[in-house]
């Protein structure tokens, strides 16, 4: 409020205006009080809490303008969608849950003139915390928000313009639950059946696409489940087609053989082991094992898997193992619904697997996506059984689905994709998402034996 005292209270000539004086010096106590009294606390700002995280998007304009782009802090660089087409998205994985405040989109020209933010726990169900029905492109800065969940996504439903979508920054600002995740818990990405003989310059050339969704995805390492390289896995096909693509992040591969790196001219799996060298052979044999977290990983040639070596060697891996939880992955998986059907070569290994609680076994050879109940090695469904995944569509063209096995879940011949696996401390879950960064399927939360 504003006083004017002297307005109302002139002083007549020859008085001293004593009243005057004492409302300005009562006015100047109180305004000297009022200053001397601390006011409230201010809250300080919300982080940028989406700073170098994983990001997927329904489409890129070209490998230039990825997603990653949108959360790299640099004004000069973005991600732009295919042109023309509605819808389209950009996700971002912040990679806990958080509580989201404030987002800051800065558009490109190519920007939205209608657009949904949202927030999911899981990535598969979203709920709306903004929406803009009528953009004008420039910085949309939406604050007041109150969203939850571990992934965000801007949701383009129409363009401003003829192109397509395009973000020089999207920046989420909260907080990240302190909550500490389990100790060990960590994602891997796996796939089997990966380069063709093409390269990016193909447009039907899938392993590019694949390789820049698992790198996006940034897990923990990665596993491929044989058949990485098409047709006889010479070590020159390995340097022009998968070096290209998945090679990027060979450091951090486990890798298994398939039938087609036994199928080399210079020898059965030379091109294999030339180009994987330790990574693949790190005791000097085609298979190995490895803990993480509370994890053991059984790594295993299925292409010998009528060698007493092997097995011997299993057993006494599998006896010296302390660690809660199994997983085991090869090439030839016992059960599939796709044309080369049940594999009974693995069907003593999953004796084995099976008499050490084994937890999850994942296998390539038929170009699809699979995935079964918990069951024994007979077939039969078993709580405490061996979960199976099939995920060979790694890149090499899809199978069909030809006979529907017993207690197989979800089946999905055509899109590439890559399995997500996400392990913790007493159990796992798994998603197959698409090149096109949807998710195909989500698995149900299995606890381990």
């Amino acid at each position: 409020m504003r006083l004017n005292v002297s307005a109302h209270l002139p002083p007549s000539p020859g008085r001293t205006p004593t009243l005057l004086l004492s409302l300005t010096a009562l006015l100047a106590l109180v305004g000297g009080l009022l200053l001397a009294l601390p006011g409230p606390a201010t809250a300080a700002a919300d982080p940028v809490i989406s700073g170098g995280k994983a990001t997927t998007s329904s489409s890129d304009e070209s490998s230039s303008f990825g997603p990653e782009n949108a959360v790299d802090g640099d004004p000069a660089t973005r991600w732009a969608s295919a042109e023309g087409k509605d819808p389209q998205w950009l996700r971002i994985d912040l990679g806990a849950n958080a509580s989201v405040s404030r987002v800051r989109l800065v558009w490109e020209a190519a920007y939205a003139k209608a657009y949904r933010v949202e927030t999911s726990a899981d990535g598969v169900a979203w709920t709306t915390i903004a929406q803009e029905t009528a953009g004008n492109g420039g910085t949309d800065d939406l604050t007041a928000l109150t969203g939850t969940g571990r992934y965000l996504r801007v949701y383009g439903t129409a363009r401003g313009t003829e192109y397509g979508y395009s973000l020089f920054e999207a920046e989420v600002y909260g907080t990240l639950d302190s909550t500490p995740p389990p100790t060990g818990a960590f994602t891997v990405v796996a796939a089997g059946d990966i380069a063709a003989q093409c390269t990016a310059s193909d447009s039907n050339c899938a392993h590019p696409k694949t390789a820049k969704l698992a790198q996006q995805l940034n897990p923990k390492f990665y596993l491929t489940m044989g058949d990485n390289q098409y047709d006889d896995a010479r070590l020159s096909d390995f340097r022009a087609y998968y070096d290209k693509t998945w090679g990027a992040f060979k450091a951090k591969t486990r890798p298994v053989p398939g039938n087609h790196e036994t199928y080399d001219p210079a020898g059965s799996l030379s091109g294999y082991k030339s180009y994987f060298g330790s990574i693949a052979y790190p005791k000097g044999k085609s298979y190995y094992s490895y803990d993480e977290g509370n994890w053991h990983f059984v790594a295993l040639d299925s292409n010998s898997f009528d060698k007493a070596e092997q097995i011997n060697w299993l057993k006494a891996d599998l006896a010296a193992n302390s660690k809660k939880c199994i997983a085991a992955y090869f090439h030839h998986p016992l059960f599939s619904s796709g044309g080369h059907g049940n594999e009974l070569v693995s069907k003593p290994v999953w004796k084995i697997l099976y008499g050490a609680k084994a937890d999850v076994v994942l296998g390539g050879h038929d170009h699809h996506y699979e995935r079964f109940a918990p069951q024994d090695p007979e077939g039969k469904a078993k709580a405490d059984g061996i979960v199976q995944i099939v995920g060979g569509m790694g890149g090499a063209e899809p199978y069909p689905i030809e006979e529907i096995q017993p207690n197989s879940q979800k089946r999905i011949s055509g899109p590439y994709g890559v399995l997500k696996m996400d392990f913790d401390d007493t159990g796992y879950a798994w998603s197959y998402i698409g090149v096109d960064g949807k998710v195909k399927d989500t698995s149900p939360k299995y606890s381990c034996h």
